[in-house]
């Protein structure tokens, strides 16, 4: 039995994908366990492609990350699930999302892939990244 589901998301996709968070959704309400949903801003370092962007770029982005994720959960989630916890972090996706399961005591990690490209053949994909890392299951959405 699922204690704690953790929902990994790209909400900033022009149209982000449901289904991972419907089917965690689902599993979380079953189990009578906790959800928690992640949204990850890519960070973008200090070089020089920070250096083009505006100086509240890093505030905007998380801003209209969390507005999106509480649309997608409130829409996807409604009341399904009686514990619900949202959060947005910026950094690399793959070890962010597996330091959020860490943190949270996730018994299963949920995430979307899209259909992989070459060259997520040849560096791999967040996804892929965080099945091979992961300490505990990780259920994979197509």
């Amino acid at each position: 039995m699922t204690r704690s589901v953790l929902c990994a998301l790209d909400v900033n996709q022009s149209t982000p994908h449901e289904q991972p968070l419907a089917v965690a959704a689902d599993i979380a309400a079953r189990d009578g366990a906790t959800l928690d949903v992640v949204a990850v801003v890519p960070d973008l370092g200090y070089g020089q492609v920070a250096s083009f962007l505006p100086a509240d770029f890093a505030d905007k982005a998380r801003t209209d990350t969390r507005a999106r994720l509480d649309d997608l959960v409130d829409r996807v989630v409604g009341d399904k699930v009686a514990k619900v916890r949202r959060q947005v972090v910026v950094g690399p996706v793959s070890s962010e999302v597996l330091r959020v399961a860490a943190i949270a005591g996730s018994d299963l990690i949920v995430v979307g892939s899209h259909e992989p490209t070459v060259s997520d053949r040849l560096l791999g994909s967040n996804a892929a990244q965080i099945v091979m890392h992961a300490k505990v299951s990780v259920y994979v959405v197509r």
